[in-house]
């Protein structure tokens, strides 16, 4: 391959690239692992909000959407929720707590988890949102199971993991 530039410091296989990925491979862990947790928190937060009128007061838009809009599709059939009451304040509750535990970085594993069975769930019942919305949760979720919420964890100040 040719230089981009043969009196520049730039240019295939010098030294600058390799200082740019020294760089960034200096870049602490902990940084991406916390933008992950936010990443990953907000949009479950914010659909939690939706679920709620008060205090454990389930809305009546949630309690509808889960006994007749969502259902189940399964092996290309579909499938209402079972105990759709159930699954709706679990779902708002799980949607409320998880993200608050992922952005403290408390149970950052179990959390993440948590999300991640949610993401499984919201698939089959959104099939169509795969690629632009499940895709990276489930992406951001297993990154957090398997590495844990870094130093900037409040766990890890606690002493807990």
């Amino acid at each position: 391959m040719s230089d981009i530039s043969q009196t520049g410091t730039w240019y295939f296989g010098g030294s600058a690239i390799k200082r740019l990925e020294a760089a960034l491979a200096a870049i602490p862990s902990c940084l991406p692992l916390l933008a992950l947790r936010v990443a990953l928190a907000v949009p479950f937060f914010k659909s939690g909000l939706t679920k709620w009128e008060g205090f454990l007061t389930l809305s009546a838009g949630a309690q509808y959407l889960f006994s007749e809009e969502f259902k189940l599709h399964i092996l290309g059939n579909e499938y209402p929720y079972p105990f759709p009451s159930l699954m709706a304040h679990l779902s708002g509750i799980a949607e409320i707590t998880l993200p608050i535990l992922l952005v403290l970085g408390l149970g950052t594993r179990f959390a993440a988890l948590g999300l991640l069975a949610m993401t499984a769930i919201i698939q089959l019942t959104v099939p169509e949102g795969w690629a632009n919305f499940h895709l990276p949760w489930a992406a951001m979720a297993l990154t957090l199971v398997v590495f844990g919420g870094g130093k900037l964890a409040l766990e890890r100040v606690l002493g807990w993991s």
